[in-house]
């Protein structure tokens, strides 16, 4: 996948730093739906057509597989006629380069995960419970003041695996249509890759796909965590690698385990642990040997934390670029 004067390497760069730039840019979202929002619309004429209660969980397991085909596969095959436009010219990769920034969106998290900080120390308990609701699927009532950061802080660490490391990946292995159709995939287990009675069987596949997809990214952003820590002066480089790789796997989803474990060893903290969802209580054990007590100020490191790994991130994909196409004079 090459285009006429410009390396996709370099167009994904661009990506990621207009997505630093300007965000979500939701002055452009108000006059026009944004990609995921298109996404989750098909996902719910879907829901609506084939996961009705009166089919038995066989049947809706079986629609549910032809959901992520369909789904996954139109998503891939759109994301090849895009690139097929776009490539051989400079405007068209320049939407390629907007593309990436719309769908990859680490600002937006970082925003979100700020405003729970921000809820909690002017608006207290009642804000912090409203802010957090925006980014995590637990009871927002059952929590308190540190349930709270918690909560934000494990969003932050299970996003930039699923909403940062994963898209850049993808990109990376398949171009467009890789990117096209992880998005997809992440966006439909966020909306049906439940374990409640309604989606237990018709979200299976979907949930199954998102393990999949992110068997390699999730690790690769408890890496870029901990490489992170080490220039942050509040972190532990070093505890953050050790609690990755001895509490990684004890998550009940095989991949946010990797990037909170490594996020709770760099912080201090101890992340994860028992949490209520409207499914039900998930008796997950604590990741790290830190305290549960997280605070307010504890978020503000995580975001620190996050910040620099997005700029490792970053970092080294300058530096793939540069050992690819720049010849130094010795």
């Amino acid at each position: 996948m090459t285009f006429a004067g410009v390396d996709p390497l370099l167009i994904l760069i661009a990506g990621l730093a207009l997505d630093a730039l300007f965000g979500d840019t939701p002055a452009i979202f108000r006059y026009v739906s944004h990609p995921v929002v298109i996404a989750g619309r098909a996902i719910a004429f879907f829901d609506r057509k084939l996961n009705r209660e009166a089919r038995g969980e066989a049947s809706r397991r079986e629609r549910g597989i032809v959901t992520v085909i369909a789904l996954v596969g139109g998503a891939a095959v759109l994301g090849a006629v895009v690139e097929r436009v776009c490539r051989g010219s400079l405007p068209g990769a320049a939407v390629e380069a907007i593309l990436i920034a719309v769908l990859i969106a680490q600002r937006s998290l970082y925003e979100h995960v700020a405003a729970v900080a921000m809820a909690l120390n002017t608006r207290g308990l009642a804000g912090g419970r409203e802010a957090v609701r925006h980014i995590v699927g637990r009871d927002p009532m059952s929590l308190d003041a540190n349930g709270i950061a918690r909560a934000a802080i494990e969003s932050l660490a299970e996003n930039f695996s699923d909403g940062g490391v994963a898209p850049v990946f993808w990109y990376l292995l398949l171009g467009l249509p890789g990117l096209f159709a992880y998005k997809m995939a992440n966006t439909l287990d966020s909306m049906i890759g439940h374990r409640t009675p309604q989606y237990r069987s018709f979200g299976w596949a979907a949930a199954r796909l998102d393990d999949i997809l992110n068997t390699v990214p999730a690790p690769l952003s408890g890496l870029l965590l901990t490489a992170g820590a080490a220039f942050a002066k509040t972190c532990q480089p070093g505890h953050a690698l050790m609690i990755m790789l001895r509490d990684g796997h004890k998550h009940h989803s095989p991949n946010a385990g990797w990037p909170e474990s490594a996020m709770a060893g760099a912080l201090g903290l101890a992340l994860a642990g028992p949490r209520r969802y409207p499914e039900g209580l998930v008796a997950d054990p604590w990741l790290g040997d830190g305290t549960a007590r997280a605070l307010t100020s504890d978020i503000i490191r995580a975001l620190q934390l996050y910040r620099l790994a997005c700029l490792t991130e970053g970092g080294l994909l300058v530096g793939a670029w540069l050992a690819l196409h720049v010849t130094l004079p010795f």
